[in-house]
């Protein structure tokens, strides 16, 4: 099992020094064995709003570190050319000498895609399409005859040249089994959450996974990263008094932000004036289900689909994720906790992923690849 940062914040219009937990975690990653740091792509909304490149994100994280790998967790794929994504990720290749990786999302708020409306139709089509292309691309080919205006015997178009030899790439997945199969398919890991499914769920869904992925003809048996809510400290009572509202908030913000994601004015006539997103969202935030919702979904990240407390009431959790198929837990640290907060949970972790070390070493199984 290996471990991983990653962030997704609820921060956006924080003061200060809005990176502090970006830099210090990803310097703390590359000196205690971690084996990633992922940054997201989000656009117009406080919860994931300081991270709308991560490309840009990747790249001041390979200027601090030199073995930790740098991973977008995810490229929201049909917002962009391959041929962009492609460039972007070459350079962040180069810049951190081989460390980069791409997990690709098809998005699914209609508010990302401002910057191409016509993409949200068949963005999944176009997300798993741009497999193929950006390994081409990668590896110093062409773009198929008809994707582009040019001549489809056209050398080299990404600049600079990668460090590595193949892009690695996953598909994100929040439980969908056929995403799971199209990557599998692909020769793709899958990047995914207990957002929407449980464990039970996931396991079913790793096991499309790896038979998908057996087919494919490429070796090995894939990868699988989970990501998980994780803050680590002395016991899970202490850290539950540090975490309750700051991820009670979080919550909260994630459920506006999918309000804010089907609200629409279709069918809205001259003489009738409709709630905006801004008052639904506030008349949902008072609302008791809001408050079940978030209720449910904080104690079941805190007692079981979460990473709390001490590495031995974590240990279970691990192992439970392990016989679901995991092979790396990417540990979501900035859900609005205090910044230092954050920070002196990363002991815990280091604490947790040795222990994990440890164990692995005694039964005798094998270690991770690490790569989709």
């Amino acid at each position: 099992m290996d471990f991983s940062l990653f962030y997704f914040a609820d921060n956006g219009e924080a003061k200060g020094d809005r990176y502090r937990l970006l830099m210090e975690g990803a310097r703390f990653a590359d000196d205690h064995g971690l084996a990633a740091v992922w940054t997201p792509e989000r656009h117009f909304h406080r919860f994931g709003g300081l991270f709308p490149n991560p490309s840009v994100t990747s790249a001041a994280v390979a200027a601090v570190t030199s073995r930790v790998q740098v991973r977008a967790g995810s490229v929201v794929l049909p917002l962009h050319h391959p041929v962009r994504v492609a460039e972007e990720w070459a350079m962040v290749d180069n810049l951190s000498h081989g460390r980069a990786g791409v997990a690709l999302a098809s998005g699914w708020n209609p508010q990302d895609f401002l910057f191409d409306p016509d993409a949200y139709a068949d963005r999944r089509e176009r997300t798993v399409d741009a497999v193929e292309t950006l390994r081409r691309l990668w590896q110093g080919g062409p773009l198929d005859p008809g994707q582009g205006p040019l001549d489809s015997r056209q050398g080299r178009l990404v600049y600079p040249p990668p460090v590595q030899e193949e892009i690695p790439l996953w598909l994100t997945s929040s439980g969908s089994p056929a995403t799971f199969e199209t990557a599998g398919h692909a020769g793709a890991g899958v990047l995914t959450n207990l957002l929407t499914q449980n464990v039970e769920k996931l396991t079913e869904n790793v096991a499309v996974y790896r038979r998908s992925y057996a087919r494919s003809g490429r070796t090995g048996r894939g990868h699988v990263v989970l990501m998980l809510h994780t803050c680590l400290g002395e016991d899970r009572a202490s850290v539950e008094r540090s975490v309750r509202e700051p991820l009670r908030r979080y919550l909260m913000s994630a459920l506006d932000l999918n309000l804010r994601s089907t609200g629409s004015s279709a069918g809205r006539d001259a003489t009738t004036r409709r709630p905006t997103t801004d008052e639904r969202a506030r008349v949902w935030a008072r609302s008791p289900l809001a408050a079940a919702a978030v209720d449910g979904a904080y104690q079941r990240y805190l007692t079981s689909d979460g990473l709390f407390g001490a590495v031995s009431e974590v240990l279970p959790i691990v192992e439970r994720m392990r016989g679901a198929g995991v092979d790396e837990i990417a540990c979501l640290i900035d859900f609005g906790v205090p910044v230092d907060t954050a920070l002196r949970g990363l002991a815990g972790l280091d604490a947790l992923r040795t222990a994990v070390e440890e164990r692995e070493a005694a039964e005798g199984r094998p270690a991770s690849d690490g790569h989709g």
